[in-house]
């Protein structure tokens, strides 16, 4: 399912969260453990969090887009909120060809 979850992710979802107005900071396998991914994002305040995801998670383009076949390809998921000045927001940037 990791391969199925990756191209999913790299041509349907991240593109959706870029042009939603996400900045998705990082999206790419786990080196060590090829069945974890990351998905890193970047926003003002926690505020700013909620209302993004919860516009965009509600969105018809989501629902009726990739989210039952992303969904399908996820066992567990863990979110951390930490706090990150942007010179340590850049550093962690990177995103696939196909994003």
């Amino acid at each position: 399912m990791s391969e199925q979850f990756q191209q999913v992710m790299g041509e349907r979802s991240v593109p959706m969260l870029l042009a939603a107005g996400t900045d998705v900071v990082a999206a790419r396998p786990s080196l060590h453990t090829p069945d974890v991914y990351l998905l890193i994002r970047a926003y003002s305040s926690l505020a700013q969090r909620s209302q993004s995801q919860d516009e965009f998670y509600a969105s018809a383009e989501w629902i009726h887009g990739p989210r039952d076949a992303v969904m399908a390809c996820i066992d567990t998921y863990t979110t951390v909120v930490i706090e990150a000045d942007p010179f340590i927001i850049d550093g962690l940037r990177y995103l696939p060809q196909s994003a």
